[in-house]
């Protein structure tokens, strides 16, 4: 488990998700403790600097299935096989699910940072980086609006 409390130290936030082309839905009957882990497993899974994840209770699978990666001998993680979506981490007695597959990640507010030990060195200075003067911001809204994205909308469909 990558959090501190039980599932059943939960609020009974109902939640639904999936992955960036809808081929695999979900709908959670209550969402646990939100965590970011920075083992090097999690950050090879997400292909980031750490896994933001949520305990998922009672979650079932409302359209399609998660193919799963065995990624230690206890734990496993889904995704989708059509677009590549990581949706899961998973072992014997829990699932969390991926934040930022959530159609509302903000229901799920990180509380907690698991395996510390891993963090990259730099994670710490992240918000000094400068941002992009407000010019090339500019710029990036106009061309984000031309942009028409082909993901799932974040809806049941």
């Amino acid at each position: 488990m990558t959090a501190c409390t039980q599932l059943s130290d939960v609020t009974r936030t109902p939640a639904t998700g999936g992955c960036q082309c809808g081929a695999v839905r979900y709908a959670i009957g209550r969402l646990g403790v939100a965590s970011i882990c920075h083992c090097r497993m999690c950050q090879k899974a997400f292909g980031g600097l750490f896994a933001p994840l949520v305990e998922a209770g009672d979650i079932v699978w409302t359209r399609g299935n998660r193919s799963i990666f065995h990624s230690s001998t206890t734990n496993w993680r889904g995704f989708c096989s059509a677009c590549g979506t990581p949706l899961t981490y998973e072992h014997e007695t829990l699932i969390e699910v991926a934040i930022g597959t959530l159609d509302n990640p903000d229901l799920a507010p990180p509380t907690v940072q698991v395996n510390p030990s891993h963090r990259r060195h730099f994670f710490d200075t992240l918000p000094d980086i400068p941002v992009k003067p407000e010019a090339m911001r500019v710029e990036d809204d106009v061309w984000n609006v031309s942009v028409k994205s082909h993901q799932h909308p974040d809806h049941d469909t």
